[in-house]
């Protein structure tokens, strides 16, 4: 057994696992945190992304024990308890998802590229999100929402005003 202790969404969690154990399987099985998403379990899909050390990595890939002693970021710890990350709002108002199963993978890796580039092209939010497959959607709601949320968090703006420009209204009508 390995002793894994990793700082989860801001809190420390410690586990005694098999040595073989993915990150992903620490996080959903041994932490019960299963908005991480178990799809192709080879690296391919991108539904288990996870932050690492604010880095999208998938999980499946990882071992546990790679990830001991860092800072590890799921779904479950992008919002707040009272309120959305922006990425997830917009993606929640857009309809920029379906089925939702790609929805944490694509946050996670969306809100990695906005960390280190507030301001992406549409090229540059595709290749930060080429890791992750929808079966879905063609990605134009998806690339989209990833732009409107990066003018958001660079130009924060009132609900109302928010909730205006989204019906196409303006202040005064």
């Amino acid at each position: 057994m390995t002793d894994v202790t990793i700082t989860v969404n801001g809190s420390v969690r410690s586990a005694s696992v098999p040595p073989e154990t993915t990150l992903l399987k620490l996080l959903r099985d041994y932490f019960q945190l299963t908005g991480t998403k178990l799809g192709c379990d080879v690296g391919d899909c991108g539904a288990c992304t996870v932050l690492v050390d604010g880095m999208a990595v998938n999980a499946c890939l990882m071992l546990a024990a790679q990830a001991d002693g860092r800072q590890v970021l799921t779904i479950e710890g992008l919002a707040t308890k009272d309120k959305l990350h922006p990425l997830q709002k917009v993606f929640e108002e857009s309809g920029a998802l379906q089925c939702g199963f790609c929805g944490p993978g694509m946050l996670l890796s969306a809100k990695a590229l906005l960390d280190d580039n507030p301001d992406p092209s549409s090229h540059d939010i595709r290749d930060a999100l080429a890791g992750n497959l929808c079966r879905c959607t063609g990605y134009t709601k998806i690339v989209e929402a990833v732009q409107d949320a990066a003018r958001m968090m660079r130009h924060p703006r009132t609900e109302e005003t928010r909730q205006l420009e989204m019906h196409g209204q303006r202040h005064g009508r």
